[in-house]
This record gives C-alpha cells, sequence and structure tokens, in this order.
C-alpha cells in the first residue's frame, strides 16, 4: 500500500520509517516546487502529483499550510484524510474558533480582528494584556504579537499598520494565568473508533515548544477524561480521520482548548520510544484502515527539542533509555533540528537522568532542561 504526504519536512520522514515495518510506501510533495520526493533520501521521483494521487491509497498532510488548490485536487479523489476542512480549519484560526464556538469547546475570550480600528475595542472587551496572534501562516511564535500594558499601543498600531488584515485578520485573545499547557494526542479512524496518548505536559520558550513530559504529573483522571472529551468533540465535530493533536491550558480544574493541529505533532514525539505505538505509526494506521494500535505508555517520557543547534556529543545515546531523532536539516536560528526521547520507569529517574544529558548538551540552547530536571527529580522520591 502507499501514502502521499503533503509536505516534505521531518514529520513526512518519520511518517515514512514508521510505515516501512507495515509494508507501506510513502511519497512526499514539496508543496513548494510541486515535486514528489521521497521523504527520506530528498530524491525527485518521476511523477507529477496527479499521477501520484491516483497512485496511491490515501493522501494525508504532515502540516496545514497546504495550498488550497493540493488540497482540493486530493479531496476529489476522496483519498484526502483527514479531510480538506479539518486542514483549512488547522490552517486558520478563525475557522478553528468557529469550531470551538459551535460544539460548546471553551477557549480563550477573543475577538477576531480585520480593521485597525477595532484595536480599541478589542483592548475594552479583552482587558490590557492581549495576545494577537495572525490567523494564517503563524507557528513557533512566529506572526504573535503581545500587549502587556497601554504604553506598547503605538508600536503594535505601527506593526499592524502594514498588514493586510482583510486578507489575513488577526484573533486577539485575552492573555489567561493559566498553570500550565497540556496537550491531548489521539486518533480516530472512518469508522468513528478512537485512542488516546497519555496527556503530556509543555514546556515553551520564546513561543517554541521546548520540552514534552508524558503522562503528565499530578493529572487527576477527571481532567484526563475532560481531555478525552474535548478530543472526540472537536473529532466528530470535523469528521476526523488521523492523528489530532488539541493543545489546552489548564486552569485547576478547567481545560481551555488553545489550539488544534490536524496531522502528527511534535508534542507527540515522545510516543517514538515511549508508547506502544508511537503517533507516526498510528497515523498511518488510520488513514489506511488498518487496526489502531495500543497507545499504552512504557514508564515515562520526556521530548526535548534541539533548537538551533548542531554542537552536541552524539554520546548522549550512552545514557540508558536515550534516543535521538535527528532531521538532516541545514542549520538555522530556532530551526528545530532533531529531538531527543529520554524513557525511565519514573518521574524521579527521568529527571536523573535529564541532569545527565545535559553533561553533553551546550545549556544555552536548552534553557528550561535543567529545571525541569530538578523538578522530576523530587518527585515519586
Amino acid at each position: 500500500m502507499k501514502i502521499l504526504v503533503f509536505g516534505a519536512g521531518q514529520l513526512a520522514q518519520m511518517m515514512y520509517l514508521a510505515a516501512a515495518p507495515l509494508g507501506v510506501d510513502v511519497y512526499a510533495v514539496d508543496v513548494n516546487s510541486r515535486e514528489v520526493l521521497n521523504p527520506m533520501s530528498k530524491e525527485k521521483l518521476d511523477m507529477s502529483i496527479e499521477y501520484a494521487i491516483s497512485d496511491v491509497d490515501a493522501v494525508t498532510a504532515e502540516f496545514e499550510h497546504v495550498p488550497e488548490d493540493l488540497l482540493l485536487l486530493a479531496e476529489k479523489s476522496e483519498k484526502l484524510l483527514p479531510n480538506m476542512n479539518a486542514i483549512l480549519t488547522g490552517a486558520d484560526r478563525v475557522r478553528e474558533k468557529q469550531v470551538f464556538e459551535s460544539n460548546a469547546i471553551a477557549n480563550c475570550p477573543h475577538m477576531v480582528i480585520n480593521d485597525l480600528s477595532q484595536l480599541d475595542a478589542s483592548i475594552q472587551a479583552l482587558g490590557a494584556r492581549i495576545i494577537f496572534k495572525a490567523s494564517r501562516d503563524g507557528y513557533d511564535g512566529y506572526g504573535q504579537w503581545r500587549l502587556l500594558s497601554g504604553d506598547e499601543k503605538p508600536k503594535l498600531i505601527q506593526a499592524f499598520a502594514s498588514l493586510d488584515l482583510k486578507r489575513v485578520p488577526l484573533v486577539a485573545e485575552k492573555m489567561l494565568s493559566f498553570e500550565r499547557e497540556i496537550s491531548i494526542i489521539g486518533a480516530r479512524d472512518a469508522k468513528g473508533n478512537t485512542t488516546y496518548f497519555d496527556v503530556a505536559e509543555n514546556l515553551h520558550h520564546e513561543g517554541q515548544l521546548h520540552v514534552s513530559v508524558a503522562p503528565a504529573t499530578h493529572l487527576a483522571q477527571s481532567t484526563i477524561n475532560k481531555a478525552h472529551e474535548i478530543f472526540d468533540r472537536i473529532a466528530t465535530a470535523l469528521n476526523y480521520v488521523g492523528v489530532l493533536a488539541v493543545e489546552m491550558f489548564q486552569m485547576g480544574d478547567s481545560l481551555i482548548v488553545n489550539e488544534i493541529a490536524p496531522r502528527v505533532h511534535n508534542s507527540g514525539h515522545w510516543t517514538q520510544k515511549g508508547a506502544d505505538t508511537c503517533q507516526f505509526e498510528q497515523h498511518i494506521r488510520a488513514v489506511l484502515g488498518f487496526p489502531l494500535g495500543a497507545t499504552t505508555s512504557s514508564g515515562v517520557t520526556a521530548m526535548i527539542n534541539v533548537i538551533g543547534c548542531t554542537s552536541f556529543s552524539r554520546d548522549i545515546i550512552s545514557i540508558e533509555g536515550c534516543h535521538l531523532h535527528w532531521y538532516g536539516k541545514e542549520l538555522r536560528v530556532k530551526r528545530k533540528m532533531g529531538h531527543i526521547n529520554v524513557v525511565a520507569e519514573n518521574y524521579a529517574s527521568l529527571g536523573e537522568k535529564l541532569l545527565q544529558l545535559l553533561a553533553y548538551l551546550p545549556e544555552e540552547y536548552f534553557p528550561l532542561l535543567r529545571g525541569e530536571a530538578k523538578r522530576l527529580s523530587a518527585l515519586d522520591a
């Protein structure tokens, strides 16, 4: 069997690696050059996108920002999973908010801005602390502006004046005081069968995910049940097939949905060694109609992103339970170059292993790791 992935980055690469043991071939589309590639070697394959769609059993995407004409081409083949509406919803914060509101899913108080004259009204409605997000094409902290006091309003006006808010509106969100960010990664097949991985807690620095720990610490079963319910409501509303990520803010016993990702997700990379079936294999299973795999966790796992850095010793893999996943990208500032998964029997052991890991890493590129290692080391003691 064969799958075509829109996007030729590391997620397509990891889908390729997960699909191979199942006897499934994976091709990728560079949506900029519109060439069909081998996701691992990046070798150009002698086939058009149209032929590739006709030749494969399913078409999917590794990211949301796929040109709509390509999505429409795949949608017409009836092979696109998840469907075009789900992918476009993940790509557009306005559409995303509409899904939340129409399905009674708690999310950040917000206002859509398509004209600069609405700025004052948004401040009056949402308060003095607001995060403004481009409704499309923003990720890893890009396309975001923060208002922390009234003194910063002139700078915002200057920044927004150059934007085409009619074409790409802003979503103004009230900045909430939440305890932590968590995410639920799950999968749904065409028959409506659903599986969930353990809820992960996520640590961000300058808008980028740096560390995920799963299962999340000190998480009540009632909160886990709420996360599953939210996942189900979104997946059902979108008639979803495949792996879906839902990012949420935890505020006491309440969960506030931040955003969704209609694909395999960075905060689910821990599943590669930390769960019986990883998220990449689960996505392959879901879109091809294979039985969904077990998602039982094997101990506790931390996923650490390697961002803008290549200068560290590969001797990190001498640490028991430590696994390196390298993407083979050209080095750039703030670029995700790879990730490290560390699996342990309990949180205290995981914390100790993360402290060992720091002996091999330039700490300036991993600013949250020591604090998280110490926190985990104090648990289960």
